[in-house]
């Protein structure tokens, strides 16, 4: 079948991306669903950082690639041995579409699943090779295993989770990235109890939903650092208590917490900024980073501050998320007004508006911008 699909053929930091351009609308070839693969009609795509990080370099993929991780839309048709969903569910697609059967997926970390990474490293799907030719018929790579900028998907079934049909798609849409990788860097990988304080750096929709997993944690104070001041009272509205700009934090949350937070999220993908962060929390607490440098960059730390003083670093990918048990109750908590993500919907474009989308978020303007995929959310 053909898709109209948002392709990547070679890396660029020419801005604004708006006039240079970087990925074109193509019309692919979508072979149909393999064993144990569906095919989904994307309902809606939000545009996250690690898109923009494939645009500029920062992550290296094979190309070209047809773009697109965080989304959510409709099962149209199932391969053989496919028995979690169905045609006409609903599904948010999932960005590491584990195993369930190697090291990581049987120790109950599914985002370290070693087959996923290295299908999506490739540009494959968890059952097998790109599935995606142009015009020419050379081969079109997918972006980790979902290539969700596109009207049509072909993704393992292992890449979806059933959501119920009643959740608006703008709102949905944001939950298999941005509130998994966020709110789960708090609540798995931190393990925040109630009344424990809370830093978090950098506001975009990943540190904003740590913001939100630190308010349904319970934590006091939740204090928000970034320098764009839209995105700090962004974050007060979704339940910080405190906003500050880089250069103030530091001293501020010292006095806040008589000496250091016990948790402090890093969202900026910043080498220094997680320096940083060991320097806000005390003694004894934990500085957990879920952003995405490029792979160059190097840390430097006093090597001190962990055996001398009790503190940790811990990484998080995709929150050390259990996608079929969080998806559903992060929703339970959106349901509850503890997860208030439309409040981080920036608004709707075309699919053919990708590279003036991608401009908005390189200039801090947007937080989540919404793709209309395949005009779903016309209807």
């Amino acid at each position: 079948m053909k898709t109209r699909a948002a392709v990547l053929r070679g890396t660029s930091t020419a801005r604004p991306y708006s006039a240079s351009r970087p990925v074109q609308v193509e019309e692919l070839h979508l072979d149909p669903p393999r064993e144990g693969e569906v095919l989904v009609r994307v309902a809606a795509a939000s545009l996250c950082h690690s898109d923009l990080s494939v645009v500029n370099g920062d992550r290296v993929r094979p190309l070209p690639m047809a773009l697109g991780h965080e989304a959510v839309g409709v099962i149209e048709e199932t391969g053989p041995g496919v028995h979690r969903v169905s045609p006409g569910d609903h599904v948010a697609l999932v960005f590491v579409p584990s195993c369930g059967f190697c090291h990581d997926c049987a120790q109950g970390r599914p985002a370290l699943c070693g087959r996923a990474a290295a299908a999506n490293g490739s540009g494959a799907l968890l059952h097998g090779p790109s599935l995606l030719k142009d015009a020419a018929g050379g081969t079109v790579h997918h972006q980790l295993g979902v290539s969700a900028f596109s009207e049509y998907a072909v993704v393992a079934q292992e890449s979806v989770v059933p959501i119920p049909p009643d959740v608006p798609f703008s709102v949905a849409s944001m939950f298999g990235c941005a509130v998994l990788t966020g709110a789960g860097a708090v609540i798995n990988t931190a393990a925040l109890r109630p009344g424990q304080s809370a830093v978090v750096y950098g506001l975009g929709g990943v540190g904003l939903s740590a913001v939100l997993g630190a308010r349904a944690a319970g934590a006091y104070p939740i204090v928000a650092v970034d320098p764009v001041a839209e995105k700090r009272d962004l974050a007060l509205r979704l339940g910080a208590t405190q906003a500050y700009t880089p250069g103030d934090a530091v001293e501020a949350i010292r006095e806040l917490t008589s000496g250091g937070a016990e948790l402090a999220v890093e969202a900026v993908g910043s080498p220094k900024v997680m320096a940083v962060c060991l320097t806000a929390v005390a003694r004894g607490g934990k500085v957990v980073s879920v952003g995405l440098p490029a792979p160059d960059r190097v840390l430097e730390v006093p090597a001190l501050a962990f055996a001398g003083e009790g503190k940790s670093l811990l990484g998080s990918y995709m929150g050390d998320a259990v996608p079929r048990r969080d998806i559903p109750r992060y929703l339970d908590m959106w349901r509850a007004g503890l997860m208030p993500v439309e409040e981080m919907y920036t608004g709707t474009l075309r699919l053919t508006d990708i590279n003036a989308a991608l401009e908005e978020l390189a200039s801090d303007r947007a937080i989540r911008q919404v793709i209309n995929t395949s005009g779903m959310l016309d209807a």
